[in-house]
C-alpha cells in the first residue's frame, strides 16, 4: 500500500516515479531516498532533520564494489586477479560514475534538493548514495540486480573496457622509465570549493613543469595532470575515445 500511495497520492509522487524509472523498483521510504541527494555543501531544509548523503555514499560504494567484483568474477572465469582488479577500477572510478549518474538523470534530482553549484563528483556520489538507500530498503540481491541490469548492462560497454588503459599516471611513469627521465608530482595549490578540498597538482619531468590537473582528490588530480602531460608530449596511449 505504501508503494501505491507514493506513486499516486504522495506530494512527492513525481520523485517516487523518478526513482522507480531509475531503479526499476517503487520506493517505500521516500525520506531515505531524499537523503541520497542532499550534499553536504547544500543549504538543505534542516527543519525536516535531513542529513547529507555521505553515510549512504559510504555504504553504496561498498555495495557497488562487491557487486561489480562478483559480476566480473563470474563473467571472466579464467581471468587473473590483476585483470579483474583493473576492470573493477575502470567501472567504479569517479569519472565513470559521474557520467553514468548524469545519463541516468541524477543531476536533475540533485538540483531539486541542493542550493549550490553542482560539481561532477557530486553526481557519482549521489549514485553511490542512491545505491546505499536502495540496499537498505531492498537488500543485497535486489541491489545487485539493479547494478547489473541498470548500470553494467545499460550504461557500460564492458567488453569495450577490456582494451581501455585509462591509468594515465602509470603510462607516464612507464614512458619516463623507458626514456630515462624523472617524474615528480607537486601540490601547487589546495583550496576549498563547495566546502570541499580541491587540489591543483603539477607534473615535473626532470625538474621542469609540463602540465597540471585539478580535482577533489590528489589521486584524481594526478591522473588529470598525467593525461595532460601525455597530450602535451604527444605520447600515444591506448585509451579509446
Amino acid at each position: 500500500m505504501r508503494k501505491v500511495y507514493n506513486l499516486t497520492l504522495s506530494p512527492d509522487k513525481e520523485f517516487a516515479r523518478q526513482i522507480k524509472l531509475i531503479s526499476g523498483v517503487t520506493p517505500r521510504d521516500l525520506k531515505l531516498y531524499k537523503v541520497a541527494f542532499y550534499h553536504s555543501s547544500g543549504k538543505n531544509n534542516r527543519a525536516e532533520g535531513v542529513q547529507n548523503n555521505e553515510r549512504l555514499e559510504f555504504l553504496g560504494d561498498a555495495i557497488l564494489g562487491c557487486a561489480v567484483a562478483e559480476y566480473l568474477f563470474k563473467k571472466y572465469p579464467v581471468a587473473n586477479e590483476g585483470f579483474l582488479t583493473k576492470m573493477r577500477s575502470k567501472i567504479v572510478k569517479r569519472q565513470t560514475l559521474n557520467e553514468i549518474a548524469e545519463h541516468m538523470g541524477l543531476d536533475i534530482l540533485l538540483l531539486n534538493y541542493n542550493q549550490t553549484k553542482l560539481s561532477k563528483s557530486m553526481l557519482g556520489n549521489a549514485l553511490e548514495a542512491l545505491l546505499g538507500a536502495f540496499y537498505l530498503e531492498n537488500g543485497f540481491e535486489k541491489t545487485k540486480v539493479f547494478i547489473i541490469s541498470k548500470i553494467l548492462h545499460q550504461e557500460l560497454d564492458i567488453e569495450g573496457l577490456e582494451s581501455v588503459d585509462d591509468n594515465f599516471k602509470s603510462q607516464l611513469l612507464e614512458w619516463a622509465q623507458k626514456e630515462g627521465k624523472s617524474i615528480k608530482y607537486k601540490i601547487e595549490e589546495k583550496y576549498k570549493e563547495n566546502k570541499r578540498d580541491r587540489f591543483k597538482i603539477g607534473v615535473l619531468i626532470d625538474g621542469k613543469k609540463v602540465s597540471n590537473g585539478e580535482d577533489y582528490s590528489k589521486k584524481s588530480a594526478e591522473q588529470l595532470a598525467s593525461k595532460n602531460a601525455l597530450e602535451m608530449l604527444e605520447i600515444n596511449t591506448s585509451e579509446e575515445e
